[in-house]
């Protein structure tokens, strides 16, 4: 882990583990790449630029933009961790993604056409602690879990936007 944020999920995943060993619990600790969709966090990429752009700002953008996400729609997560509770099996850990990463600039673009303009850029440098590219294998979560992610990010971005414009009206 390269920042508290994550050093915290894998310790919570340790602390798990543990239980599992120890007492026999059934725990299943779910990794979840960059949820975003309707009543997404407001302070996360999709939905501060969204504001941001429908309130006439510059969005920031950290580094080149070539960083990597893999974005995954709030409808597949919960598919995912309904799944997981389904069907308990020791102690495992799944990633829940989309198993299609984009960088920041193919985000910006993508979400330039959700939103209807273009988006204009205020260019930072790195963020610290960020890190260069998350893309979730989500091969144990097929086979354990069936798990199979169905909302495409073009098609989850017009979702995010559809639900934003009805909140600022």
């Amino acid at each position: 882990p390269v920042s508290p944020y994550a050093a915290t999920k894998l310790s919570g995943e340790h602390l798990c583990h543990a239980a599992h060993v120890t007492w026999g619990m059934q725990v299943s600790c779910m990794r979840l790449f960059t949820v975003y969709g309707p009543r997404q966090r407001p302070e996360m990429a999709i939905h501060l630029f969204s504001r941001l752009v429908r309130g006439g700002k510059a969005i920031p953008r950290f580094g080149t933009g070539e960083s990597l996400r893999d974005y995954t729609f709030v409808s597949d997560v919960v598919d995912g961790l309904v799944r997981a509770l389904e069907r308990p099996n020791g102690f495992q850990v799944y990633n829940l993604g989309n198993d299609s990463p984009i960088s920041l600039n193919g985000l910006i673009q993508k979400l330039s056409i959700a939103l209807g303009c273009v988006i204009e850029q205020d260019i930072l440098g790195d963020q610290p602690g960020d890190v260069p590219r998350t893309w979730a294998s989500i091969e144990r979560a097929q086979r354990d879990l069936g798990y199979v992610p169905r909302v495409g990010l073009d098609d989850g971005l017009a979702a995010f936007v559809r639900w934003l414009d009805g909140q600022l009206a």
